[in-house]
C-alpha cells in the first residue's frame, strides 16, 4: 500500500498480482495486472534504419549483432517477492517492482495516475526489490547483483538504465532492504543488513550517498550492533527538514539525526598546509592542496585509505601544524595524520591527480602517526549509538573534543579526551577521558578558532557557550558580547565561525536559509557561504557576487550596509561570480578565492580586495619583486607601487630596481606611468588607511620625479645593463627629452666596450624606434646638429636616402652659425635660428630683419643687439610700425622713443592722446616757440573731441598764451571754478558779465529741464508696470489649474504671453533669435540692448520697464554732484532764486524715486532673480511644472541687475543750507 506524495491516491497490490488505484475515501478508481505483455505507451519507435546486423556497434564491434541475449537470472533467494512501488515526486507516475512469474526475475514498470502502463524497463540481470524514485523525477533508484560485485543502479522513466555506482561490500555479504531520497533528492541513504551471520542477529548498515561532479561519495556510515535491540525497524526521512533521517530500532529505540553540509579545511592564517581540504569518499579521506594546485572533485591531490568508513575529519587547531587531520570512522577509532619527516614510506597514503606518469611531485604528503581507539561508550560495556560522538575537534594543544549524547534526549555531554602514554603489548592506543562536561541541551555545533583558541558550541535552543578548555578545570559559560549579554542566534546555525571584528571577538553564523548572523544581529539575508581569512569576510551572495570585506576598521552596522547596499562599480570589495558559487577555502598568500559550482567543479578567482591587501602589506615590507609580479600577472596598475607610499618608493629606488633586475620590467613599469594619484582614482583603500601623507616635491610632475628618481639609480647601478631602461626614463618624461636620449644612443657608437652583455648603439636605436615615431626622431635628431647621428636615424626610417643625403651635403658647406640657423629655421624653431643668425656678422642683417619681421620675434631680437647699435634702432623701427598697425600707439611710441626715433615718436604719441609726452618729444626735436604753439592748438582740438576741456585749456593758456580761448573751453565743459581761476589769474573781469553769467543760467535752464523729462518719464513707466503686473497676475490664476506655485517664471512674462501658451511665444521669436545668431558681433551687441522691448504688449515688457526705472533713477543720482557745484556758483552771483527753485526740484525728484523704489522692485522679485525650483515649500509637481516653464521659456533675465534696486549715495551733502 503507497500513498501518492500529494495524498489525494493510494495504491494497493494485491497477492493476486493486481494493482488497485483507490481515492483517498478508498473508493476504487482502476484495477490493473501488474504483469503486462505490452511494454507501455512509451514505446520506441523503431524509424527504420536497417536491420540490428547492419548497424553500427561502437567498440563492441560487428560480433555484437550476432551475439545470443544472455539469459537474465532471477531474483536473489533473499528476495521477499513482494512488489514494491515507488512515487514520483509530483505524483503524477508511479513505479512498481514486481517479481515476473515467467522469468523470476524482476521487472520494474511506470504507470500514470490512472494506471495506464507507460514503459517497462528493459532485462536487468540481477535486479534487487529496493525501489526509490528521486523527488526531483529524473531516475528511479534500485540495485542489482552483479558475478562480483553489488550496484545501486538508475533507471529512467523510459525503462532504460542510466549509471551506477558500486556498495563497498563482497558480493553475498549484505542485502540492500530499501533505498530512500531525501526531499530534496541530494542524499541517497542505503539501508543494508548482513547476509550470512551465525548464532548472531545480522549487523544493519545505513549508507549516506551523495554526488558532485558525476562521481558518487558515501558521506556517511552508521553501523549498528548485531544485538537484537539494535536491528534497525523503519528508516525515513523527514518531509520538513531536508537533512533529517528518523531511525527506530527493534527494543523501540528511537535515533534522529540532524545532516548539514560543512567544508574541511586547514585552519590558521599562514601556514604552509592551510589551504589543504579533505573530502571524505566512504574509507578513503580525498585531500586537494589548493597551495600546489586546483585540482577538480572527484581527483584530488592524494588519498588517505583507512581500514573502515570515514565519519569525520578534523584538522589540527595549533596553526603550526595546520595541515595535520583526525580521522575518525564507523568503529569509533581516530586516525592521526601527520606532516613531517617520516622514516618509512606510508601504503596508506597514495598521490592522485599530482602524482601522474613520470614526473616528480613537489606535495609534501603525510603519514599515518597513531591509531587510538575511543572508549567513551554507553555504561556497562553496552556499544554507543552509530555516530554517538560528534563535532571531534582537535585541540591546538593536541587533545581532543567530541560531543556525546547524554541521558536524555535533548542533553549532550562534552567530553574532552587525551593521549595516554602507550602500553606495551596493549594492540592499539587509547585516548582517556580528562572530563566529561554535561550540556543542558543538545549541541548542534562546535567551532574552535585557531588564532584566539577560543571554543564555542551553539545549543539547539540557538543559545552560545564558551568552553574554557584552559582552564585547570575546564567550565563552560555562555557567550557574552562586550556589552555583557548573552548571545544567542535567533535561528539555529549550520556554520559557525570566530572572528575579531573592531577588535572584539564576535561569533559568525549562517542558516540554511542563507541568514547571515554577527553575535545575534542579523546583517544580511542572502549570504550563500563565508569564509574568514587573516582579517578578511569573504561571502558569496545570491545575486551572485563575492563581497569581500577588512574587519580591522569596521563595526557591526558598516558590515550591514556594507552588505545591504550594492558597492560602487569600481569598488574592490565586490566582484561578480558564476550562479550558485560557494567558497570552499582561500590560499593564503596567494589571494586565490576557491568557489565550488552547482555541479562540484571548481573555479578560481584571485578577489580584488584580497590582491590589494597582499600588495600593499609586500610594498609595506619593501617587498618590490613579488608585489611587481602579482600586478603585472593580475593586471592591476602599475602606478600602485608608487602612489601606495611615494615617499618610501623614492627613498628606496635601488632596492626597487635590484630585485626586479629586469630591462623589461622596469619598462613595463616606466610605459604604464600616468600623472593621476590611483590610490584615490582606481583603488581607493577599503578602510581609509591610505596614504593620506601629501606627495613630496609637489611642484615637481609625478611621472618626471620618477623617472629622474630611477634613472640616477639605474645609473649608479649599472647604466650598461639598464641602458634600454635609461632611455625609457628620457622618453617618458613630458616634455621627453629625446636630444639626450639620441645624445646617449651617439655616445654609444662612439664608445668601444669589451661588454657582451652592454647594448649596441643599433639595438639602442631600434628600441628608442619603439617608443617615438621616427619622423619626430629625425627631426630630433638634426637639432643636435650631429650629422653622424641623423643619417644613423634616417637610415632606420623609410626615407629616401636622395632626399635626406643633398640636404645634409648642402649643409655640410655652410659656416657652422649659419649651417645650425638653416637647421633651426627647417624645425621652426625660429628663436633658436635668430640667435645663431645674429652671430653670422652684419651681411645677414637684412635676412634676420625678414625673418623677426615675419614671425613677429622681435622681443627676443630686441635682447641679441646691445641699445647702442644701428640693428637696434632698426629692429625697434620695424617694431613702432608693427605696434601702430595693431593701433598700439602709446606702446610703439614709448618703442620709437627708447630708440631715440623721436619724430615717429610725437606722431605716436599725439595719436595715443598722451600729450605730455608729446610736448617732451617736441622738445627733444628742438621745436620753435611758433610750431610748438600750433601743435598744441592741434592738440587741444583733438582733447575738446574727447571731452576733455580742462586738458585742452591748459594747452592753450600755457604753450599758446591763449587764454580767453582756454576760458571759453572750460565754461562749454562746465568747469565754472577753473574759468573764474583764469578770469581772476588774467585780471578780465569783462568775461564774468559776457560769458560766465549767461552760461551759468543757460545751465540752469537745462538742469531743470533735465530733471523734468526725467521726473515725466520715470511716473509714466512706473504706472505702465502696475498695469502690466496686475494682467499678470489673472494670468497666473488661470494657471493656477498646472499647480505652479508661487509663478516664479511668471513673474517674467508680460500681458500678451499670459494668453498664448510659452511654447507658442517660443515658436512666435525662435525664427528672429536664429537670425541674430548669424549677425555680425556689433549687431548682436545691439541686438542684447533691444532684447527687452519697451512695446506694449511685448515679451518681457516688465523687464525693460525695470531696466529703463533703473536707468532714469541712476541719470538723477549722477547728476547731483554737477548740480551741487552749479548751485554754488548761483550763490556766489546772487541768483538765489534760480538756485533755490533747482534745489528744490531736484529734492523733489530724489524723494519720488526713493519712495518708489521699493514698489518697483518688491522683495518677491529679487527672490525670483534666485532659483526657486527647489526649497522647502516647493512639492514635486511644482518642481516638475517649474523645470518644463523653464525648458520652454528662452532663459529671460539675461542681466540679473535689472531686478536689483538702484543704490542712493547718502555720502554726497548736495543741498545748500543757504537755500532752505
Amino acid at each position: 500500500m503507497s500513498w501518492s506524495p500529494d495524498q489525494e491516491l493510494v495504491l494497493l497490490a494485491t497477492g493476486q498480482q493486481t494493482l488497485i488505484m483507490m481515492t483517498r475515501d478508498f473508493e476504487p478508481i482502476t484495477e490493473k495486472q501488474i504483469h503486462q505483455d505490452e511494454f507501455g505507451e512509451g514505446k520506441f519507435v523503431a524509424l527504420g534504419w536497417g536491420k540490428k546486423e547492419t548497424q553500427f556497434h561502437g567498440s563492441e564491434g560487428k560480433q555484437a549483432a550476432h551475439r545470443k541475449q544472455t539469459e537474465v537470472l532471477p531474483a536473489s533467494a533473499w528476495d521477499d517477492g513482494r512488489p514494491r512501488v515507488t512515487w514520483r515526486g509530483d505524483g503524477q507516475f508511479v513505479a512498481v517492482s514486481a517479481v515476473c512469474p515467467e522469468t523470476g526475475a524482476r521487472k520494474v514498470r511506470v504507470w500514470t495516475r490512472e494506471l495506464v502502463l507507460q514503459s517497462t524497463s528493459e532485462p536487468i540481470s540481477g535486479l534487487q526489490q529496493a525501489l526509490s524514485w528521486k523527488p526531483s523525477g529524473n531516475l528511479i533508484a534500485s540495485t542489482q547483483e552483479k558475478p562480483n560485485r553489488q550496484d545501486v543502479v538508475f533507471l529512467e522513466k523510459n525503462g532504460l538504465l542510466h549509471g551506477e555506482f558500486t556498495l563497498p561490500f563482497q558480493k553475498g555479504q549484505v542485502k540492500v532492504n530499501e533505498l530512500l531520497w531525501n526531499a530534496d533528492s541530494t542524499v541517497l541513504a542505503v539501508w543494508l543488513e548482513d547476509l550470512k551471520v551465525e548464532n548472531s542477529s545480522p549487523k544493519s548498515y545505513v549508507q549516506l550517498w551523495t554526488t558532485g561532479n558525476y562521481h558518487w561519495y558515501l558521506k556517511q556510515s552508521l553501523h549498528f550492533g548485531s544485538l537484537e535491540e539494535d536491528r534497525l525497524v523503519s528508516l525515513l526521512w523527514d518531509r520538513e527538514d531536508l537533512y533529517r533521517l528518523h531511525i527506530l530500532c527493534q527494543g523501540w529505540h528511537y535515533l534522529s539525526y540532524d545532516w548539514h553540509w560543512a567544508t574541511d579545511h586547514g585552519t590558521g592564517e599562514n601556514g604552509q598546509h592551510v589551504a589543504n581540504v579533505a573530502v571524505i569518499d566512504g574509507d578513503k579521506v580525498l585531500v586537494t592542496v589548493f597551495q600546489h594546485a586546483v585540482v577538480p572533485p572527484p581527483m584530488c591531490t592524494y588519498e588517505l585509505q583507512l581500514q573502515q568508513a570515514v565519519n569525520q575529519v578534523a584538522f589540527h587547531t595549533d596553526p603550526k601544524h595546520s595541515g595535520d587531520m583526525a580521522v575518525l570512522d564507523a568503529d569509533n577509532r581516530i586516525s592521526v595524520y601527520r606532516y613531517g619527516q617520516s622514516t618509512v614510506n606510508d601504503p596508506t597514503v597514495k598521490l592522485g591527480a599530482v602524482g601522474g606518469n613520470g614526473f616528480k611531485a613537489a606535495v609534501e604528503t603525510p603519514y599515518l602517526d597513531k591509531t587510538y581507539r575511543v572508549d567513551v561508550g554507553r555504561e556497562n560495556g553496552e556499544v554507543m549509538d552509530p555516530l554517538g560522538l560528534r563535532f571531534l575537534t582537535w585541540l591546538p594543544d593536541g587533545s581532543f573534543l567530541v560531543v556525546g549524547q547524554g541521558h536524555h534526549a535533548a542533553q549532550s555531554v562534552l567530553h574532552h579526551l587525551t593521549a595516554v602514554p602507550h602500553v606495551a603489548g596493549a594492540e592499539e592506543q587509547r585516548l582517556n577521558l580528562r572530563l566529561s562536561t554535561p550540556v543542558d541541551g543538545e549541541v548542534i555545533s562546535l567551532y574552535c578558532s585557531p588564532v584566539t583558541k577560543t571554543v564555542a558550541l551553539q545549543l539547539a535552543d540557538r543559545q552560545i557557550l564558551k568552553y574554557l578548555w584552559e582552564a585547570s578545570t575546564p567550565v563552560l559559560e555562555p557567550w557574552r558580547t562586550s556589552s555583557g549579554s548573552a548571545v544567542q542566534f535567533p535561528y539555529p546555525c549550520v556554520q559557525t565561525s570566530i572572528t575579531r571584528i573592531s577588535d572584539e571577538e564576535v561569533i559568525l553564523g549562517l542558516t540554511d536559509r542563507c541568514r547571515f548572523f554577527v553575535n545575534d544581529v542579523e546583517v544580511a539575508s542572502n549570504i550563500t557561504s563565508f569564509t574568514t581569512y587573516n582579517e578578511f569576510l569573504l561571502v558569496t551572495t545570491s545575486s551572485h557576487t563575492c563581497q569581500c570585506f577588512c574587519l580591522k576598521n569596521l563595526s557591526v552596522k558598516a558590515l550591514q550596509a556594507g552588505l545591504s547596499s550594492a558597492a560602487a562599480p569600481n569598488s574592490e570589495t565586490l566582484r561578480k561570480v558564476e550562479r550558485g558559487s560557494r567558497i570552499v577555502t582561500v590560499v593564503p598568500q596567494d589571494t586565490k578565492v576557491v568557489l565550488q559550482m552547482p555541479r562540484g567543479n571548481l573555479e578560481t578567482v584571485h578577489h580584488r580586495a584580497l590582491v590589494l591587501a597582499q600588495i600593499r602589506k609586500w610594498l609595506d615590507r619593501l617587498m618590490f619583486r613579488e608585489a611587481f609580479q602579482c600586478m603585472r600577472k593580475l593586471r592591476i596598475n602599475l602606478n600602485l607601487l608608487y602612489d601606495h607610499n611615494p615617499k618610501v618608493f623614492l627613498e628606496n629606488t635601488e632596492t626597487f630596481i635590484r630585485q626586479i633586475d629586469s630591462v623589461n620590467y622596469i619598462n613595463l613599469f616606466f610605459t604604464e606611468l600616468k600623472e593621476e594619484d590611483f590610490t584615490k582614482s582606481m583603488y581607493p583603500s577599503v578602510n581609509g588607511s591610505s596614504n593620506t601623507q601629501p606627495h613630496q616635491h609637489s611642484d615637481q610632475k609625478k611621472v618626471n620625479l620618477i623617472c629622474d628618481v630611477l634613472r640616477v639609480a639605474m645609473e649608479h647601478i649599472d647604466p650598461q645593463k639598464y641602458c634600454l631602461s635609461i632611455l625609457t626614463a628620457h622618453v617618458k618624461k613630458s616634455p621627453p627629452e629625446l636630444e639626450i636620449a639620441l645624445q646617449k644612443v651617439h655616445d654609444l657608437r662612439e664608445s668601444i666596450t669589451s661588454d657582451i652583455k652592454a647594448v649596441s648603439a643599433e639595438e639602442a636605436l631600434k628600441y628608442l624606434l619603439f617608443l617615438v615615431d621616427v619622423n619626430e626622431l629625425y627631426e630630433y635628431s638634426l637639432g643636435t646638429y650631429d650629422f653622424d647621428l641623423v643619417i644613423m636615424v634616417a637610415e632606420k626610417s623609410q626615407k629616401d636616402p636622395k632626399e635626406y643625403l643633398p640636404f645634409l651635403n648642402t649643409l655640410r658647406k655652410m659656416e657652422t652659425n649659419y649651417q645650425r640657423y638653416t637647421i633651426d629655421r627647417h624645425l621652426k624653431r625660429y628663436t633658436k635660428a635668430l640667435g645663431h643668425l645674429s652671430k653670422c656678422g652684419p651681411e645677414h642683417f637684412s635676412e634676420f630683419l625678414n625673418l623677426v619681421k615675419d614671425q613677429n620675434l622681435y622681443g627676443e631680437a630686441l635682447k641679441l643687439y646691445p641699445s647702442s647699435t644701428q640693428e637696434y634702432k632698426d629692429i625697434s623701427d620695424a617694431y613702432g610700425e608693427y605696434l601702430i598697425q595693431k593701433q598700439l600707439y602709446e606702446q610703439a611710441a614709448l618703442v620709437f622713443a627708447r630708440a631715440g626715433i623721436f619724430a615717429k615718436a610725437l606722431d605716436a604719441f599725439q595719436s595715443s592722446g598722451s600729450w605730455q609726452q608729446a610736448l617732451c618729444m617736441a622738445s627733444r626735436l628742438g621745436y620753435t616757440q611758433d610750431k610748438l604753439s600750433s601743435l598744441a592748438r592741434s592738440m587741444a582740438g583733438k582733447l575738446v573731441e574727447q571731452r576733455r576741456h580742462a586738458e585742452a585749456a591748459i594747452l592753450l593758456e600755457q604753450y599758446s598764451q591763449d587764454y580767453e580761448e582756454a576760458v571759453l573751453l572750460l565754461l562749454e565743459g562746465a568747469l565754472w571754478e577753473d574759468a573764474l581761476r583764469l578770469i581772476h589769474k588774467y585780471g578780465r573781469l569783462d568775461i564774468l558779465e559776457t560769458n560766465l553769467k549767461p552760461a551759468i543760467l543757460e545751465a540752469q535752464k537745462n538742469q531743470l529741464i533735465f530733471l523734468d523729462s526725467q521726473k515725466t518719464a520715470f511716473l509714466r513707466y512706473k504706472s505702465r508696470l502696475q498695469v502690466v503686473r496686475e494682467l499678470k497676475e489673472k494670468a497666473c490664476e488661470s494657471l493656477q489649474d498646472y499647480d505652479m506655485p508661487n509663478c516664479p517664471e511668471l513673474e517674467l512674462v508680460s500681458e500678451t504671453s499670459s494668453i498664448v501658451t510659452a511654447s507658442d511665444m517660443n515658436s512666435r521669436y525662435s525664427h528672429s533669435n536664429s537670425r541674430i545668431s548669424a549677425r555680425s558681433s556689433k549687431n548682436r551687441r545691439k541686438a542684447e540692448r533691444k532684447k527687452y522691448s519697451l512695446k506694449e504688449g511685448s515679451p518681457f515688457e516688465d523687464i525693460a520697464l525695470l531696466e529703463v526705472l533703473g536707468e532714469n533713477v541712476r541719470a538723477v543720482e549722477s547728476a547731483k554732484g554737477d548740480i551741487h557745484i552749479l548751485l554754488k556758483q548761483l550763490v556766489l552771483f546772487g541768483y538765489d532764486e534760480q538756485a533755490g527753485a533747482l534745489q528744490q526740484v531736484l529734492e523733489e525728484v530724489l524723494q519720488l524715486m526713493e519712495t518708489s523704489v521699493p514698489e518697483i522692485w518688491t522683495p518677491d522679485l529679487q527672490q525670483s532673480s534666485v532659483d526657486l525650483v527647489l526649497g522647502p515649500n516647493s512639492t514635486a509637481n511644482s518642481i516638475m511644472a517649474a523645470y518644463q516653464q523653464k525648458r520652454m521659456m528662452p532663459s529671460v533675465v539675461q542681466d540679473p541687475d535689472v531686478l536689483t534696486p538702484p543704490k542712493f549715495s547718502k555720502n554726497l551733502q548736495w543741498k545748500l543750507h543757504l537755500l532752505q
